[in-house]
């Protein structure tokens, strides 16, 4: 439980409360029978907070962003799993040849 995931439970909470603070002003303003024209100012700017935090949170805490390039030395195949039960080789893919020579005009 890093730091990124402290942030990301603040921003949660954040976010709560900034709902349960709309619902309160919401709920008030049917008592005192005024229209809703949208949130107070405090609660749009934690909604803010909320939602940067837990941007935030999310881009740290799955950890390093890996290549999605085939060719990197990162995507290799070490070990195989121990369940080969799902590993298929016989599949449509091999109707495809492997070069394409298609030219554009």
């Amino acid at each position: 439980m890093g730091a990124g995931f402290a942030v990301g439970v603040l921003g949660v909470l954040i976010l709560s409360h900034a709902a349960y603070s709309t619902i309160q002003y919401r709920s008030f303003l049917k008592i005192t029978d005024e229209q809703f024209s949208g949130p107070p100012i405090k609660v749009v700017i934690e909604l803010i907070a909320g939602l940067v935090l837990c941007m935030w949170a999310a881009l740290t805490v799955p950890g390093k962003f890996l290549s999605i390039l085939p060719q990197s030395d990162e995507n290799r195949v070490v070990a195989l799993s121990d369940n080969l039960d799902f590993v298929i080789f016989n599949h449509r893919g091999k109707a495809f040849p492997l070069s394409v020579d298609a030219k554009l005009k």
